[in-house]
């Protein structure tokens, strides 16, 4: 019986703290993207009725939090010495929890070595445990957006 209940919480715990950072091709694979979709409404969209951030103010402050999230970012790789040998373009999308949590972070990355994908993602994961978006709103939203990583200096 002890046995039992281990298991189970073993299995409660690992699916508690599932994998929230992976590429598009992943996601889909999992059949968790284009799914997800339905869970997250747009943080900004031209269609305010399709947006949770509608007045200006709300947007502005949507959009700092985004740029800001994405700064701290880059000083994060920065500082665990993961660098980019070129600009590296890539395509993301953020579904984030109404409390400010990331729960999803997609990614795609077009000619980049799986190692250093596979480091990316270590260290976005790790980054999104004590980083939240910088912004809350009464329900769950998400954010995409093409990013290029400048190139590093060692």
């Amino acid at each position: 019986m002890k046995l039992i209940v281990l298991v189970v919480f073993s299995f409660l715990t690992v699916t508690m703290t599932a994998q929230k950072v992976m590429s598009f091709e992943e996601a889909k694979e999992k059949g968790i993207y284009p799914a997800i979709e339905d869970n997250y409404k747009s943080g900004i969209h031209a269609d305010s009725t399709k947006a949770v951030f509608k007045e200006k103010m709300a947007v502005e402050k949507h959009i700092k939090a985004y740029q800001s999230f994405l700064q701290d970012l880059g000083v994060f790789l920065t500082e665990k010495k993961f660098y980019w040998t070129k600009r590296t373009p890539s395509f993301n999308r953020i579904y984030i929890n109404a409390d400010g949590t990331i729960d999803y972070f997609l990614y795609h990355f077009r000619g980049i070595p799986v190692e250093k994908q596979n480091g990316f993602k270590a260290l976005l994961e790790e980054y999104i445990k004590t980083h939240k978006f910088g912004v809350t709103a009464p329900e769950n939203f998400s954010q995409c957006s093409p990013v290029t990583y400048s190139k590093s200096k060692e």
